[in-house]
């Protein structure tokens, strides 16, 4: 406290008393906010420590987010990692027309033999053949992907060996003529593995392409499944003949 005769002297001076007072308020409020913040240290470590954590955390959600949900289309691995069914609408129509012409071979086996209600050996073998072929075409058509400079698909072991098992699996396809359930079982593990090159293991082709691929290898797959199947349940059945010298 300011004594009486003190606060004469300082008025009658010229200095206000208020300004004084308010110097001592100020003064006051600094001290006791000094007095909080050294008394409760812990506030302090807590919240920094709970940040901390936040933005340690923040990785892990980002992550986790990524797993579940995939990555955004702006990601650096969007483009190989975009697959769809929607693509579809993207494909060239040449590729697309083209593609769907070469499942007619496929169809017309199984709807011919229900159709006559009989499973003919000839007609389930040419089925074979033709998948065969197609096959082998999957696995060429890798290796020309991989080939050319700028390509996304690099020629090292991995896409070229890959590329050539395709065509071995055809080739052992084509040697079960007496035994088409093992030819027909030997096509449908070429086309699986194709497609499962195409779709994780080989990246690159565009998801129109993608797309594309799996329409066609689903199809064709039903078809050799209906083929197997007409051969368990018809009543006729043929063997295939040796050609004649």
């Amino acid at each position: 406290m300011i004594p009486s005769t003190m606060r004469r002297h300082i008025t009658q001076g010229g200095l206000p008393w208020r300004i004084i007072q308010q110097i001592i308020r100020r003064s006051s409020t600094l001290r006791e906010t000094q007095t909080h913040q050294s008394r409760s240290p812990t506030t302090l470590i807590c919240r920094q420590s709970s940040t901390d954590w936040f933005l340690s955390a923040r990785p892990i959600t980002c992550l986790a987010s990524r797993l579940c949900h995939g990555n955004q289309p702006g990601g650096p691995h969007a483009k190989d990692d975009a697959f769809s069914m929607k693509a579809l609408s993207q494909a060239p129509k040449p590729a697309l027309y083209i593609g769907l012409s070469g499942l007619l071979p496929f169809v017309s086996a199984p709807l011919f033999m229900a159709a006559t209600g009989s499973f003919c050996p000839q007609v389930a073998y040419a089925q074979v053949v033709y998948g065969a072929s197609i096959v082998s075409f999957l696995g060429g058509a890798r290796w020309g992907f991989a080939i050319p400079d700028g390509s996304p698909a690099r020629p090292d072991w991995m896409n070229l060996g890959n590329s050539v098992v395709p065509s071995l699996i055809a080739w052992l396809a084509l040697l079960c003529r007496d035994n088409v359930t093992e030819g027909a079982l030997l096509v449908l593990m070429g086309l699986g593995l194709s497609l499962h090159y195409d779709l994780t293991l080989l990246p690159g082709y565009p998801a129109w392409f993608k797309a594309m691929r799996t329409l066609l290898t689903l199809v064709a797959t039903f078809s050799l499944v209906a083929t197997l199947a007409l051969k368990k349940f018809c009543h006729k059945e043929e063997d295939i003949k040796e050609p004649q010298s």
